[in-house]
């Protein structure tokens, strides 16, 4: 494995942490697809929900990777980064994530290396190790079919960071490579992300920042906390920074928040049965829990969705945010109608006074 520069640890306490910096909030698009649409449709609903939130104050966007589903439609967020990136100011706009495992370290680094030249201190790299996908479609991914793909995940991340961090030896092979990435001096800003204890070690382990997945797995605080704890500090990220992503549904009420996740909570209780539909219609939706459910509030186990007004919404973000000691929040918000989903990241620019803070 090629070898990491550090500077000495350094770590904060969770009060420390929310007392020094406020709370920044972000978007993690899953680009939804909406039943009755195409997902052309769903990809250019991206690009507006990224021009609104660049408006409003936000301070990041991050389009996921997912592979062969009818919900979903970003399989490359390195292609729909740019776009997005082209069609806003400053908010910062990256991979939440890049499925590591699939491709090569050197194709990664260059991919967003030429993004981060062409936005300079706005582009964000976040790695995952999951497939993205189911077992089928993560092998149809690889170029060599022939042989189950190595469990190698440290020893990618470790090319990956050597190409940006100059952790190279002059005479090492790779050097050459990592001399000639297209956007330099520019570099992303390099994010691990995950949903379980290892993705947190290996944050620690390598002085990066950490995004956990609250929306999949809603009992990371404890991980948060060991990452905090064993945090080796690295040269470009010397004190740890815990991010958290969240899902959520603002409405002007309560009740209609909570009527307009009827389409996510029938999508992932489908999800969980192995069934992928396009996010239904809040009607279509509701006769199912109604019918298959067996209440139209039922919803899957073991996932958190913050579905509330304004205020039940600021509340629970800022929970959320206490319990994992995050100074960011992303927001992930699945909806039927794209006018409401953009009414729901208003809605919570309002509650946090995001417009008041962008000006200030």
């Amino acid at each position: 494995m090629l070898g990491m520069a550090r500077v000495n640890t350094h770590t904060q306490s969770m009060d420390q942490i929310i007392m020094n910096e406020p709370l920044r909030l972000g978007v993690l698009d899953q680009a939804p697809i909406p039943e009755g649409t195409s997902g052309g449709q769903a990809l250019r609903n991206s690009i507006d929900l990224a021009r609104l939130t660049d408006r409003l104050g936000y301070h990041r966007y991050w389009v996921s990777e997912h592979h062969a589903t009818p919900m979903l439609a970003c399989a490359s967020p390195e292609v729909l980064i740019g776009p997005i990136a082209a069609a806003t100011q400053r908010i910062h706009i990256g991979s939440g994530g890049v499925m590591l495992p699939h491709y090569s370290p050197v194709k990664v680094a260059e991919n967003f290396s030429m993004l981060a030249g062409l936005y300079p201190q706005r582009i964000d790299l976040g790695i995952g190790r999951a497939p993205g996908s189911d077992q089928r479609t993560a092998h149809a991914l690889q170029r060599d079919r022939h042989h189950a793909l190595p469990d190698d995940f440290p020893e990618q991340l470790a090319e990956l960071l050597a190409y940006f961090r100059g952790e190279i030896p002059p005479g090492h092979p790779l050097a050459a490579i990592a001399d000639a990435l297209p956007g330099r001096p520019e570099a992303p800003d390099i994010w691990l992300l995950g949903s379980s204890p290892q993705s947190g070690i290996w944050a620690a382990e390598l002085g990066l920042p950490y995004m956990f997945a609250d929306f999949i797995s809603p009992n990371g605080a404890a991980i948060a906390e060991r990452y905090r704890d064993e945090y080796n500090a690295s040269i470009a990220n010397p004190t740890p920074r815990a991010a958290v992503a969240v899902s959520v549904i603002c409405a002007e009420t309560d009740a209609e928040a909570w009527r307009l996740s009827a389409s996510a909570r029938m999508a992932f209780l489908l999800l969980r049965a192995g069934k992928l539909i396009k996010i239904p219609t809040i009607e279509t939706a509701q006769e199912f829990l109604a019918d298959q459910a067996g209440s139209i509030d039922a919803a899957p186990r073991g996932r958190r969705m913050i579905a509330g007004s304004p205020a039940t919404v600021r509340a629970g973000i800022e929970a959320v945010a206490v319990e994992y000691g995050a100074q960011e929040v992303l927001m992930t918000t699945i909806i039927h109608d794209h006018q409401a989903r953009r009414r729901s990241y208003e809605l919570v620019a309002e509650a946090f006074a995001l417009q008041h803070a962008q000006a200030a």
